[in-house]
């Protein structure tokens, strides 16, 4: 498999994924098919259609169907279980999207999918149980930080590239590409999705993005050293893992309901300490960066797993100033001007 293929590849990918998301985008507008309306779940003030994850999900395994049937890039046994896998947990997405599906049945097709990949692993049984509900946090984390124009897109590619030169150190040139391809169309989809967003990734492509991600790193790291293996993993993911964790001790401190949405993720904290939106998006590429650069450190081994313990410190006390930041309060302010004469809203 040759450099050019691959650079003609992505350059495919990013191509026809921004090509795709322009044509969904239209077909949604006019058959109001898969569209956000202003105030539903989002703080667009016009619709917006959420189809851009199938266009990525498409555009992924479709060039990478095409390099393996033609020979050009064929992708192995492991990389294609991959592959099932997120076309599986993608599908998923896209039923979540146009009707909602139950947090049980998409938890357990994902911890389906995810035991697939693992099961190709040769863990032990505890090890890898536990490595399948990684997985699904991972994946959900993703899906959960897509609160913010241009967010999962930009911290997708970051860690989608980092991932790629693992594989390619690990000579799993399928693998490699896969990765490269994600990260490209990724791209294209981006210019639709930068802020102010004419496309939204949706559960489709947030869930596919995170449990492909999760997956790659996984497989890049088995086999590795025990202490570096999990600082890697750790490292690559650091920026949902979290969002993740701020969004749970948050809830938790508040007496909310754990799986009742907010706008309490990082995105909301960092927009109300006056980011703007591209701003936002900035800075969690950023973070996604320096985890990913750590996370490639490790696994060739040019640091220590000690050096994971400053990235989790530094996460923690981002984690904790953050936590200051009212989201809760302000919110029932905005409710309670909207409604001033209802004493349930004001003390809600």
């Amino acid at each position: 498999m040759s450099v050019l293929y691959g650079i003609a590849a992505a350059a495919t990918a990013l191509l026809l994924a921004a090509a795709l998301t322009a044509a969904l985008r239209v077909l949604a507008l006019r058959t109001s098919f898969g569209v956000v309306r202003p105030g539903a779940r989002t703080p667009h003030t016009r619709p917006v259609p959420h189809l851009g994850g199938l266009a990525v999900t498409l555009t992924t395994g479709g060039v990478s169907a095409a390099g393996a049937l033609t020979g050009l890039a064929p992708l192995g046994s492991t990389t294609a279980t991959l592959l099932l896998a997120t076309g599986a947990v993608a599908l998923l997405g896209l039923l979540h999207d146009l009707r909602p599906v139950g947090a049980r049945a998409r938890i357990i097709v994902q911890a389906g999918a995810a035991t697939v990949v693992v099961h190709g692993t040769q863990l032990g049984l505890f090890v890898g149980a536990l490595t399948v509900l990684w997985i699904v946090f991972v994946t959900n984390a993703f899906h959960v930080l897509d609160t913010c124009d241009g967010a999962v897109g930009t911290v997708g590619v970051v860690t989608s590239l980092g991932l790629c030169v693992c594989a390619g150190a690990e000579g799993t040139g399928s693998l490699a590409v896969l990765l490269g391809l994600l990260a490209a169309a990724l791209t294209g989809f981006l210019t639709y999705n930068w802020h102010p967003a004419r496309m939204l990734l949706g559960g489709c492509g947030a869930l596919s993005t995170g449990f492909l991600i999760a997956c790659a790193a996984l497989l890049v790291n088995a086999g590795h050293d025990a202490p570096a293996s999990p600082a890697a993993l750790f490292a690559l993911t650091v920026v949902v893992s979290a969002d993740a964790v701020l969004v749970l001790v948050s809830r938790r401190r508040a007496g909310r309901g754990l799986l009742r949405g907010g706008s309490d993720h990082i995105a909301h904290r960092l927009r109300r300490l006056g980011l703007t939106v591209p701003g936002v998006a900035v800075v969690l590429g950023a973070a996604a960066g320096l985890g990913t650069v750590t996370g490639v450190l490790l696994h060739r081994g040019t640091v220590g797993a000690s050096v994971v313990w400053w990235l989790g410190g530094a996460a923690a006390v981002a984690v904790g100033l953050l936590l200051r930041v009212p989201v809760y309060a302000a919110r029932r302010r905005v409710r309670a001007a909207e409604a001033p004469h209802s004493v349930d809203l004001v003390r809600g």
